[in-house]
């Protein structure tokens, strides 16, 4: 691998950025991807980004459908912010670690945020647009808010728009959502970024109890991740 090529590779994965590294199998000559930009000695056609994009949504290292190149795929790990320590966020965050997302729960209120009620996750009690600005979200990162507390939520959802969070959801009822979309503009977001916030939370399976609506919010997130298309989401 060429020096350079090397170091785009090693700053890429230092800042959780996703990339692959193509090698043309006959020639060895290699290129490297890196959002969405290729540089190296490959030429690029609409087949070979389809293949490398399809590498990295599920980070599996591939050879193009015509065999010529290994496509090695370098993704960030998954990670998962949970915003609210409620019942929901103490089902959602073991069933999103058996999914491979490294957690972190935050909700400044101490009573709720601790170890006790979640062993072995990371817990923060920062407020939580500093909790959350101090994770850097990329877009590996899923962001899902629970607390029904606009001073809670609000803030958080901020920095999750102002990141490539690949995945951004607030619990609560469409009433609840148009209120919160109306904040949210206040705050400086246009339509095609509020777009991006799911909320109602969820796909729409009739969950009623914590764990069930902690199982449509993974299996939404999942979706999400793989390019799925939603079958809908958790009604009002």
């Amino acid at each position: 691998m060429k020096l350079a090529l090397l170091q785009a590779l090693q700053a890429a994965r230092a800042e959780h950025r996703a990339a692959a590294l193509m090698t043309d199998l006959m020639t060895g000559a290699q290129a490297l991807w890196v959002d969405g930009t290729a540089t190296g000695d490959i030429e690029i056609d609409d087949a070979i980004r389809a293949a490398v994009q399809e590498a990295i949504r599920h980070n599996r290292s591939r050879t193009t459908p015509d065999g010529r190149l290994f496509i090695h795929a370098f993704v960030p790990p998954l990670r998962l912010a949970i915003v609210g320590a409620v019942h929901i966020a103490q089902a959602l965050a073991p069933i999103a670690a058996i999914a491979g997302y490294d957690v972190t729960v935050i909700d400044p209120r101490r009573a709720f945020a601790s170890d006790e009620r979640f062993p072995g996750v990371k817990v923060s009690t920062e407020w939580p647009d500093d909790g959350l600005s101090a994770l850097k979200p990329d877009a590996r990162t899923a962001v899902v808010t629970l607390t029904h507390d606009p001073k809670l939520d609000d803030p958080a959802l901020d920095v999750a728009l102002r990141s490539p969070a690949f995945y951004i959801a607030a619990l609560g009822s469409r009433k609840t959502h148009a209120g919160r979309l109306e904040r949210l503009t206040a705050r400086g977001h246009g339509a095609e970024a509020l777009a991006r916030i799911h909320g109602p939370a969820g796909l729409a399976i009739g969950a009623v109890s914590p764990a069930e609506i902690a199982l449509a919010v993974m299996a939404q997130m999942t979706a999400v991740l793989h390019g799925a298309e939603p079958h809908g989401k958790v009604p009002a």
